[in-house]
């Protein structure tokens, strides 16, 4: 990332920008269920957001990052990386002894990100976006049938 790139915190009036939202989730509603549930993070270029990343309580000593979305024309370039290890940081901070993540199986680019910043794979919901989403998602040319469940723990 750039000298002028910036993670913060999100304020509480803040809107964040839909369309980044939805790279990652493509359906509103699904985002509605967790967007005021969750903290975020922004990275933010020359006063734009390029990047999100939410954390959402799920247990006392468990959250999820929900979310993680950093615009195309920003993306390869280190800003997710850094969103995700910020959320770790933050959800270390705050005592979670672990967090979880969830991706589809054709996610690729994702898969390996979070493997590098330290999640493994734990479980698979079979057919979870077939159930769950009303349009079929296609990436990479595979389609998005199954949830990949990611964790990392932390020694606190």
């Amino acid at each position: 990332m750039g000298e002028s790139a910036v993670l913060r915190l999100k304020h509480p009036q803040e809107e964040l920008p839909k369309e980044l939202l939805l790279l990652a989730d493509p359906d509103w509603e699904q985002i509605g269920k967790y967007l005021d549930q969750s903290s975020w993070t922004v990275a933010e270029l020359d006063g734009m957001i390029i990047g999100v990343c939410g954390l959402m309580p799920l247990e006392p000593a468990v959250a999820e990052i929900m979310n993680a979305a950093v615009d195309p024309a920003y993306q390869g370039k280190g800003y997710g990386k850094r969103l995700i290890l910020s959320a770790l940081e933050q959800a270390r901070t705050d005592g979670y002894k672990k967090v979880i993540v969830r991706t589809g199986n054709s996610s690729l680019d994702q898969l390996g990100l979070y493997q590098k910043c330290g999640f493994r794979m734990i479980r698979i919901e079979r057919d979870y976006f077939v159930n769950n989403y009303p349009e079929p998602i296609f990436e990479n040319g595979i389609q998005c049938r199954d949830q990949v469940i990611l964790e990392c723990t932390f020694n606190i």
